[in-house]
């Protein structure tokens, strides 16, 4: 009974905790955090003369002046120079700052020439061995930090169980990122010509550390010949840097202005024998406006007939004109877990690369 009560006053602090992050996530300047991964003696991905910590400086400068033309948000950058940060303090920078937004911005490099393509993560416990090879990538520089055992506490980022054995800090926030980074993904896609990789839930330390909402942006392939000139070329760090810059703004128009009277309390709370709160009360806080989930199949210039047949069986296709671009759907969810099964059916009908996007029902 002992433990009990106490877990009570756990959980009572854990609903105080997220009730103070909510009104942080409405003050009235939108606060975003802007990250140039790696930097100083950590190059990143290499090839030739391409560097990573170069590409992603300049399109996070770029970023940041066109964000800082709007009169609403305020630009925090955790390196406006080449150097190098530690990743604990890329987190520290974001959380003392209390900012609304984390936006991570890194390139791809594998052996093989013939990979491509964007993607942008958000944190979540995937066990793709693919992904878990790119979170090993991004979480590698702390073994370039001194004391990192100390400081990252037996974060191994070459340990699967160690990643697999992270818990997401930030489940709060879990949906909002996803919006964000399918925003950024279909900016890509329709503003770029981009092929993208999709929206992936990963692992990622400096993700898992922040307390609001963020993605982890992969602008390309440095290892792919006429990618890597793209993304290292002045025209393509313009173009994705307005492509995120859009998206930013996007989020920000669609929740910064929601006032702490309609933001959601998630589950993991409610479940819990909290005096004073029950399921009725919660309700009356809900969002007023439902956010519907679809799984993005595939986008292309050719009208297809939405039958099952054309799209290996699959029911519930939509389809949406955009750009001279036809965008598949699969599913019309309003709840996020039950969409992610939908996901998991249509990766094994062979849409590997399909991922959730939302929308707004009205």
């Amino acid at each position: 009974m002992r433990y009990k009560n106490h877990s009570k006053y756990l959980i009572l602090l854990a609903f105080l905790f997220i009730s103070v992050l909510n009104f942080g996530q409405n003050t009235p300047k939108f606060k975003v955090v802007l990250d140039a991964g790696h930097g100083g003696k950590d190059p990143g991905t290499m090839r030739g003369s391409i560097k990573e910590k170069d590409i992603v400086l300049d399109v996070v400068l770029k970023i940041g002046k066109i964000l800082e033309q709007n009169k609403d948000i305020t630009v925090v950058y955790t390196r406006k120079t080449d150097v190098f940060i530690e990743l604990r303090e890329r987190a520290n920078i974001a959380n003392k700052a209390k900012a609304n937004l984390f936006i991570s911005v890194h390139c791809n490099g594998v052996k093989s020439t013939a990979a491509k393509g964007t993607e942008t993560f958000v944190m979540g416990m995937s066990r793709t061995d693919t992904n878990l090879d790119i979170a090993k990538k991004e979480n590698g520089v702390i073994f370039l930090e001194e004391d990192y055992n100390e400081k990252y506490k037996g974060f191994d980022p070459n340990n699967p169980e160690t990643l697999l054995g992270l818990k997401i800090l930030q489940e709060e926030f879990l949906e909002q990122s996803i919006e964000l980074a399918s925003e950024i993904e279909n900016n890509f896609i329709s503003k770029n010509n981009r092929f993208s990789r999709g929206v992936k839930q990963q692992p990622i330390w400096v993700l898992d550390a922040t307390v609001m909402p963020g993605v982890l942006i992969e602008l390309g392939f440095v290892s792919h010949p006429e990618e890597g000139k793209y993304i290292s070329s002045e025209e393509g760090k313009e173009e994705m840097s307005k492509s995120i810059s859009e998206a930013i703004i996007t989020y920000k128009n669609n929740f910064h202005s929601a006032s702490i009277e309609n933001s959601t309390i998630e589950a993991p709370i409610l479940n819990q024998d909290l005096p004073g709160l029950s399921n009725s009360n919660v309700e009356e806080v809900s969002v007023a406006k439902k956010t519907i989930y679809k799984v993005q199949l595939e986008a292309g210039t050719k009208n297809i007939d939405t039958k099952p047949a054309n799209f290996k069986g699959l029911k519930n296709i939509s389809v949406e004109h955009e750009n001279k671009l036809y965008k598949y759907f699969y599913g019309n969810e309003t709840d996020y877990e039950s969409c992610k099964k939908l996901l998991e059916e249509a990766k094994k009908k062979g849409y590997k690369s399909a991922y959730i996007v939302t929308f707004e029902n009205k």
